[in-house]
């Protein structure tokens, strides 16, 4: 008998101030009560009971053991209680991590959206454009971008994202629309280092063809290398989703599309399988559905 269950035998025989009773309210013979109780009052090394013919009586000790049991058997029922409403509805904090950009344009309507269903989940976003450890650092779901090396994460493909050389209906009005990666040359270029970090851009579903890119405009930031073309200055080379409101809008249009390479798969990636929990299943399954239906992501 474990600790657990010999407490629940102490309180039993305690209420009904009977073995016999305590036997019949937890289910078990008067025999493994009475060596249950035994077994207790010999780890504890002092007797709890006083127990004659007619009548069994706690002792002071077992009085103040008696409340101690109680109070530890109405923490353990309240934590598994909670444990298994935090299985079925979603509560708690939902931490989850995700890319600067997509998770503006793409992450936020869902979370929003989440924390309207869900009014007893909160949420807390951290973006960063790197690799996050999801258990070292305390994540619940990560939306990652790129093909996942092997490990024991779940992940749930999304949509996919292209590499894409875009810039204005105005600009390409102008200066002509590049046939091949080759005639990049002749078009001035805005090189974002957080996506093309190198001045050569890879072309081919294999990576296989590659430009020297003489860009005279590098920036850091990919909203600004995107505002620039936007704007019609130049050509700059960025991930579809990165532009996606703008290709729908008609304000950008990508070009050399038979050029492009493998696309990245989107993925929503969590520790804990089949058994998590349901703020992460309840995030999933919604976030799922209205990333598998933004068009520029499939």
């Amino acid at each position: 008998m474990d600790q657990i269950q010999a407490l629940q035998v102490f309180v039993a025989v305690a209420e009904a101030q009977s073995f016999a009773g305590g036997a019949r309210a937890v289910g078990l013979s008067p025999p493994s009560v009475t060596r249950g109780i035994n077994s207790l009052e010999e780890r504890l090394g002092t007797r709890l009971f006083t127990r004659t013919t007619r009548r069994v009586r706690l002792t002071d000790v077992g009085e103040a053991y008696l409340e101690d049991a109680r109070q530890i058997l109405d923490h353990l029922q309240t934590a598994n209680d909670t444990a298994a409403g935090a299985a079925t509805n979603p509560v708690g904090q939902l931490r989850l991590t995700c890319s600067h950009e997509f998770g503006r344009i793409y992450v936020m309507p869902v979370l929003t959206e989440f924390l309207d269903l869900y009014p007893d989940v909160s949420v807390e976003v951290v973006m960063v454009d790197r690799i996050v450890n999801l258990v070292e650092e305390g994540f619940d779901i990560a939306v990652r971008i790129g093909h996942l090396p092997s490990s024991d994460l779940s992940a749930i493909k999304v949509g996919r994202v292209r590499r894409v050389v875009c810039g204005s209906p105005g600009y390409f009005s102008e200066r002509g629309i590049p046939g091949v990666p080759g005639d990049l040359a002749a078009h001035k270029t805005v090189t974002i280092s957080p996506v093309s970090p190198s001045s050569e851009w890879k072309f081919g579903f294999a990576m296989d063809q590659s430009v020297r890119i003489n860009s005279r405009f590098v920036v850091s930031s990919v909203a600004a290398g995107i505002e620039v073309a936007r704007k019609g200055w130049g050509l700059t080379r960025c991930l579809s989703y990165q532009i996606g409101p703008d290709l729908e809008s008609g304000t950008m249009q990508t070009v050399l599309e038979d050029f492009e390479p493998e696309p990245l798969p989107i993925n929503l990636v969590h520790v804990e399988g089949r058994r998590a929990a349901a703020k992460v299943r309840s995030f999933t399954e919604l976030a799922s559905q209205r990333l598998r239906a933004v068009a520029v992501l499939n």
